[in-house]
């Protein structure tokens, strides 16, 4: 009999996810927030089933979701797109993740009682964005392709980062000190050849295409593939999460990479993904995001109070320091409504929350306050990033509040593609 009602769960919620991202496209209520307040329903609130309850399946069903969301998400970005926009996601991630390291780690130490390092720790494990969370609503949004592929791009190489700093500050408690040269080293090391080896596993993916089309039941093998590349990067030490999203966009795009060499010493020719594979694979990530979100509000921790409370404080600092990073780490022409999207896009997530409690399973002082206070801004952070988006979309007046503080000079309203809702043409 239970084993029948948790089946009939699975096939509402998934009824449910369908009916809710029908919900996001007319009244833009999140679906992501939806899901979440299922999850937080189930869990921290009525205590039907715990994240303990999933044991090793829940840690690994987060990574299989990341890995396939960056995946996707990958495949939707163009080459010329990423160029355009290198310079503005590289700006944006370096200052928004060192500001708010700084920032938060100095507010733990001086207000919350934390060491300087364990300030500093929390600061790096909530520094980033969340690719599960922001792949899935750009797909949504009505911003430039050049601005989606920033914040797609800003919210990968922010999981390395968060993950390095963190890890190498969590160090610095046994071993007294912090080599700078190792830790730079690594993130180079890292994210360099992490992409050579997705760009690397996914040409030679695309040169076997063709022979696997021809197996029954193939359409799983690609992400089959993509998880042996981002197991083989993360047993070498390098980032497996930039190694899906390089895999990605070289397959998205392996016209442009069969040049030179290739054509010379490589008689057979490179193909791409067709449109069914793409559909197939949209699928998996809506089914796969479904249930992501619903086992991150289970895994919110609401006991702690005065940790929530604070959580609420951190996550209303990071949104208001959100805005001036923005407003000076983007140079290029943009257009004022997507940099207002920028400004509000600054969900917490994954990386986070594996995060949040490895200071408490290594004995270190504060380290339960720590995880807890992440949990908290990882909930406050996604409910706040769900709601303004829908709100800089419906309300000109909100959407002009934030752009008082967001105008350059040099960005435009005409320049966008797609006109923001209610958009009347006119640059600002």
């Amino acid at each position: 009999m239970e084993n029948a009602i948790i089946i009939v769960f699975v096939g509402l919620l998934v009824f449910a996810s369908h009916v809710f991202t029908g919900i996001f496209e007319r009244k833009r209520i999140p679906d992501v927030l939806l899901l979440m307040l299922i999850g937080l329903l189930l869990g921290p609130i009525f205590g039907l089933i715990t994240p303990s309850d999933f044991g090793i399946a829940g840690p690994m069903f987060t990574t299989i979701t990341l890995v396939i969301i960056l995946f996707e998400g990958g495949l939707a970005l163009n080459i010329e797109t990423i160029k355009q926009s290198i310079r503005g996601t590289t700006a944006l991630t370096f200052t928004s993740f060192f500001v708010t390291v700084v920032v938060i780690g100095l507010i733990a130490w001086l207000a919350f009682g934390l060491s300087l390092v364990a300030g500093l720790m929390l600061g790096a494990i909530v520094g980033g964005t969340s690719s599960a969370v922001i792949i899935p609503m750009t797909q949504h949004l009505k911003i430039k392709d050049d601005s989606k592929a920033i914040l797609v791009l800003e919210s990968a190489i922010n999981d390395v980062l968060c993950i390095v700093f963190a890890l190498a500050l969590l160090e610095t408690f046994f071993v007294e000190e912090v080599k700078i040269g190792l830790v730079v080293g690594k993130i180079i090391s890292s994210f360099i050849l992490a992409a050579i080896m997705g760009w690397l596993g996914a040409m030679a993916w695309s040169f076997f295409l063709n022979k696997i089309r021809m197996i029954r039941n193939n359409m799983f093998t690609t992400p089959a593939f993509v998880f042996v590349i981002y197991g083989i990067a993360e047993i070498l030490g390098f980032s497996g999460a930039i190694s899906s999203l390089a895999f990605g966009i070289t397959l998205a795009n392996v016209d442009m990479f069969y040049i030179g060499f290739m054509k010379k010493h490589i008689t057979k020719k490179s193909i791409s993904l067709n449109e069914t594979e793409k559909i197939f694979f949209s699928e998996i990530v809506f089914l796969l995001k479904t249930f992501f979100f619903v086992y991150i509000g289970l895994s919110i921790q609401l006991q702690n109070v005065l940790a929530m409370a604070l959580g609420l404080i951190v996550t209303i600092v990071l949104f208001c320091l959100r805005i001036p990073v923005v407003r000076f780490s983007i140079r290029q022409a943009i257009p004022t409504f997507d940099m207002v999207m920028f400004s509000v896009m600054v969900p917490k997530g994954l990386a986070a929350a594996a995060l949040a409690s490895l200071p408490f399973q290594r004995g270190l002082e504060g380290g339960e306050f720590i995880r807890d206070i992440t949990y908290a801004i990882i909930l406050f952070s996604i409910v706040f990033s769900s709601l303004l988006v829908p709100a800089v979309e419906k309300y000109p007046r909100f959407r002009s509040f934030y752009g008082l503080f967001l105008r350059t000079g040099i960005v435009k309203r005409k320049q966008a593609k797609t006109p923001a809702p209610g958009d009347d043409g006119k640059s600002e």
